[in-house]
């Protein structure tokens, strides 16, 4: 498979993006190579994914990107500024890279107080009210953090990430821990905060998180950049597809009976279908026209095996 990696970013050209990595490098120890050689360009309003395996290297980009450690060789851009521990431009991003930490016998309201108030703001200049309707917590946001679900910590964490209406998210591995309904809150949230103009930033290793949100994304193997481009790129042509539906059940029914459809299966998150001489947008008419809702219409699988192919030609060392 033949990887579309992109023109890379140089010095001269990062103040044209909302994030720019030029050879970034993080060695940690003579055997141990995390990022090599990263070079990577998140333009500003892109809902953009940092793809690959655990251990891939994700992360350490980020933390280098954040200025929370530095890079062995390399340079990392916001907004056209180069970035160093405290540099003001960090003010215009939220992140969730090292997990929340919140106070769990207060409540998520005084959470977020008190967290905005540590950083010397005072409260009637925090973004609270956006915050809040995003995050969509509703009365919780009253109650205890130790009586929170997984789900409802993430969506307080990002609610807290939100409060200095932030430029740029920049989200690692958001949903991981999550039942099925938390990741589909997880995921209808930062599909919010694209459409109220934020660039998201987000490094998963589940291939169809990334299919489903992002608009483009890079793969990262040991440390490297594997390809880059958008979704639709990466991912080529598909005839497999996968539906979010409010009838499931009907939905099935359906599809089954509905020729050029094969392969109907039920999955945690919704249905996948595989399309045989029938197109995705007649399958969509004729679910609409039969009463069933649908959420969400996205190529499926072919994500992973642009990925699976990409890694696999990748040389190890």
């Amino acid at each position: 498979m033949t990887s579309t990696i992109q023109t890379e970013p140089t010095t001269a050209t990062a103040g044209q993006s909302a994030i720019a990595l030029v050879k970034l490098t993080k060695r940690f120890s003579e055997d141990v190579l995390a990022v090599d050689d990263l070079s990577l360009e998140v333009e500003k309003g892109m809902v953009f994914g940092l793809l690959g395996p655990n251990g891939a290297g994700k992360t350490t980009a980020l933390r280098m990107l954040l200025g929370l450690i530095h890079p062995t060789k390399g340079e990392a851009y916001l907004f056209g500024q180069r970035i160093y521990p405290g540099i003001p431009v960090l003010r215009r991003v939220g992140s969730l890279v090292e997990g929340p930490g919140f106070v769990p016998f207060l409540s998520g309201m005084d959470n977020l107080k008190t967290y905005w108030n540590t950083g010397g703001g005072r409260m009637e200049d925090a973004n609270l009210g956006e915050a809040l309707e995003l995050a969509g917590l509703g009365t919780a946001i009253n109650r205890k953090v130790r009586t929170y679900s997984k789900g409802m910590t993430q969506r307080l964490a990002l609610a807290q990430v939100l409060l200095n209406k932030p430029e740029l998210l920049v989200l690692d591995e958001p949903t991981i821990g999550l039942d099925p309904g938390e990741i589909r809150d997880v995921r209808d949230l930062i599909r919010r905060l694209a459409e109220h103009g934020a660039t998201v930033l987000l490094s998963s290793h589940i291939l169809v998180e990334v299919e489903q949100i992002c608009t483009h994304a890079a793969i990262m193997n040991h440390g490297r950049l594997v390809a880059t481009g958008t979704v639709d790129e990466l991912i080529g042509s598909s005839r497999t597809v996968f539906l979010e539906v409010d009838d499931v059940g009907r939905a099935v029914k359906l599809l089954q009976s509905t020729t050029g459809v094969s392969q109907v299966e039920v999955e945690p998150l919704g249905i996948s279908l595989t399309l045989n001489g029938i197109e995705r947008k007649d399958i969509v008419t004729m679910l609409v026209k039969n009463g069933v809702g649908i959420e969400t219409v996205a190529s499926r699988h072919r994500l992973e095996d642009a990925f699976l192919g990409m890694v696999e030609e990748l040389p190890h060392d």
